[in-house]
């Protein structure tokens, strides 16, 4: 059973910030889907999808990826039992001050936040490896890659 990563945008023009969470995830072997939904223009239509996801027995994790005023975290969150990633895109809007609703959260809500895409892949792998041993090779591969590269890239000198 492969784990899954539902990757969660609250508009098209999350696409590209969408599509480097994405390649990274299938480098851990994961299956990712991604799909449209705004927790503010539709709400009935993000419930459906979530109630969709979380009846498919699959390990999971969600990836919400919504800038400016980000409900979609907190509002994935409180309707799922499954870990939530908030990944905003990177905005100068409001010099950079909406970071923040992906930080603070209401009480009961607890997304982790990671802005890098690749990372919150990386994230989500290492949770779907605690019950996916074949993910978990492929966290220990990319990490041992990461090491090497900078062992290679001192050259051995001191």
């Amino acid at each position: 059973m492969t784990s899954l990563v539902v990757i969660l945008m609250g508009s098209k023009a999350d696409a590209a910030h969408c599509q480097k969470i994405s390649e990274a995830a299938l480098g851990f072997g994961l299956e990712v889907v991604t799909r449209i939904g705004s927790a503010h223009k539709t709400p009935d239509h993000v419930s459906s999808l979530l109630r969709d996801y979380e009846s498919d027995p699959r390990p999971k994790v969600y990836i919400t990826v919504a800038g400016r005023s980000n409900a979609l975290s907190g509002f994935t969150d409180g309707s799922v039992t499954s870990p939530v990633i908030a990944c905003p895109p990177p905005s100068d809007s409001f010099g950079g001050a909406d970071i923040y609703s992906s930080l603070r959260m209401p009480s009961g809500i607890a997304p982790a936040v990671v802005l890098e895409p690749a990372n919150a892949a990386l994230l989500a792998a290492k949770i779907l490896s605690l019950s996916d041993p074949d993910v978990k090779l492929k966290v220990i591969e990319f990490q041992k890659r990461q090491a090497d590269k900078i062992i290679a890239d001192d050259g051995g000198q001191l």
